[in-house]
């Protein structure tokens, strides 16, 4: 499902560089739910970045479901990343103006669906992530569980194959640590979703 060769990432020029990632090598099947541990600063983020497209690696090769994504242009990686990744960033990313709804169903409008489809799919998925009554309430009216709920339900809005999600938890106390790690096992385990974070 995800083979990444060498991965490695520096960022600057000239003098100043920081090698983020040097030399990474992965390997993760269909199914699993994977966890990346390391110190503050240690590059998790930035392997994500790479894994979710949102980036290019300085050197290595990466494919995923069999499709080397370096090869990719960036409305190939744009169509590649809506239809086969789900991103949870670590910080929500929601878009403050817009509604819960709203902020789950951009993936689905840039995809191309009706309004109409958007609409069912974002209820459907705000039953998942257990916030149905929230549906027209914007993130500055919702508690950081909420709005990472939200997050979660936009990275699964288009049914991905693999959803990774940069630290869900870090901005949330216990109690919704909790429910966001069961939720994203639960997805692993009933959607068969390839999980790392």
């Amino acid at each position: 499902m995800i083979v990444g060769r060498n991965l490695a990432k520096i960022y600057g020029k000239g003098a100043v560089q920081v090698r983020a990632l040097d030399g990474v090598d992965i390997d993760i099947r269909k199914g699993e739910f994977i966890g990346i541990t390391g110190a503050s600063g240690s590059g998790k983020s930035t392997l994500l970045h790479l894994l979710g497209l949102l980036d290019r690696p300085t050197t290595g090769t990466l494919v995923i479901d069999g499709v080397e994504v370096g090869s990719l242009n960036e409305r190939q990686r744009t169509l590649f990343r809506l239809n086969r990744l789900g991103y949870v960033f670590q910080d929500y990313a929601l878009v403050p103006e817009l509604t819960a709804e709203e902020n789950i169903y951009l993936p689905s409008k840039v995809r191309g669906m009706t309004a109409k489809e958007c609409a069912r799919n974002c209820r459907d998925i705000l039953g998942v992530v257990g916030l149905k009554d929230r549906v027209n309430f914007l993130p500055g009216e919702m508690s950081g569980g909420e709005q990472q709920r939200v997050a979660i339900a936009r990275a699964l809005v288009n049914n991905p194959a693999i959803i990774l999600a940069d630290e869900p938890c870090a901005n949330l106390d216990t109690r919704n640590s909790t429910i966001i790690l069961e939720l994203i096992q639960k997805l692993n385990k009933e959607l068969n979703q390839t999980v790392l974070m």
